[in-house]
């Protein structure tokens, strides 16, 4: 079922695709009247979509605990936002060959008020799935200009923006107020996204980028590497910076496969005009590694695990963090 519905259809010359998810009860086992069945049924497809959807999952006993677990962070997180109990915090990036800062990645933290610190990686899926992550995601560009606002003009600030957001038509001109509320110049704005946007409505996508790069705003690639089909799309909108995702950082210089990886990226990136940004960077190995290859910036613990604004702020006033490479 999931093959057929899955093909594409061409319906009145315009070709739709289907994304199918199965969720299965069996009786008796799983339940003995049809109310039963079809309610565990509906909880091995919350299953299935968690798994990534496009599949299917058979109903097991500890569903039904899963997803109180999970409405009952969904409840948390919508009074989250109505608590603000939500925290930036600030990973700074350095020129590769100076040394000195060029910038900071914004990323978001939960302060929970029973289980303490939440990983966004815990509750920025739900986020997405339930639509607040437009909310989550507006303050987050509000909080990160306002803050970056206070930082020496050089400096940038790069904000995450999930696919969910390009759904919203408001998205243009909710960045423009922000920037013009904050008093931030669109050219001290980064905004970054991964190929799984473009996958949404890569059309629609490219509009609002182009939208955003006319405006001066800088647009940058996350975990460049990882997608299907990176090559295309800098072939399709000229990127102003592309990040190299931390897999391949990581095992360089001693791992063959990824020392190849990253000095193709940095060549690539170096013969397009586009700057690259070598992601989880932890040694000074690897950084001396990066710089000779090519690449423009650094991000990592060997600079700086994430801060909040105020701890930034303080390694700020430091103009040079890691000694020049060149």
């Amino acid at each position: 079922m999931i093959d057929i519905l899955t093909r594409p259809f061409l319906i009145d010359g315009h070709i739709l695709n289907v994304g199918t998810s199965i969720g299965i009860a069996l009786a008796p086992t799983d339940g003995a009247n049809p109310e039963q069945l079809m309610r565990n049924a509906d909880l091995a497809l919350y299953g299935a979509k968690e798994d990534g959807r496009g599949g299917y999952r058979m109903f097991e006993d500890g569903m039904n605990a899963r997803m109180q677990a999970r409405r009952t962070l969904e409840l948390d997180l919508r009074r989250a936002i109505a608590r603000q109990e939500f925290e930036l915090h600030y990973q700074p990036q350095v020129d590769a060959r100076s040394g000195r800062y060029d910038g900071a990645e914004a990323l978001i933290r939960w302060h929970h008020p029973a289980h303490g610190l939440v990983s966004p990686a815990q509750f920025i899926p739900l986020a997405e799935e339930t639509g607040l992550i437009n909310a989550i995601g507006e303050w987050v560009l509000r909080t990160a200009c306002a803050e970056a606002r206070s930082w020496p003009d050089h400096l940038t600030v790069a904000v995450n923006l999930s696919p969910v957001q390009f759904r919203d038509v408001r998205l243009v001109a909710m960045i423009r107020s922000i920037l013009a509320e904050a008093g931030l110049p669109g050219s001290r704005l980064e905004i970054e996204i991964t190929e799984g946007t473009l996958m949404q409505d890569e059309e629609r996508t490219f509009a609002v980028l182009g939208e955003l790069r006319a405006d001066g705003i800088r647009i940058s690639m996350d975990d460049f590497g990882t997608g299907y089909s990176s090559l295309s799309t800098l072939h399709r909108f000229p990127f102003d910076k592309i990040k190299i995702d931390q897999s391949f950082v990581r095992r360089v210089p001693h791992d063959r496969d990824s020392v190849a990886i990253v000095r193709a990226i940095a060549t690539l990136g170096a013969s397009l005009g586009i700057k690259t940004t070598a992601e989880g960077v932890e040694t000074d190995r690897q950084a001396r590694f990066i710089a000779e290859e090519g690449c423009d910036q650094i991000q990592g613990y060997l600079v700086s695990r994430p801060v909040p604004a105020a701890r930034i702020a303080v390694l700020f006033r430091d103009p040079r963090p890691l000694a020049a490479t060149a």
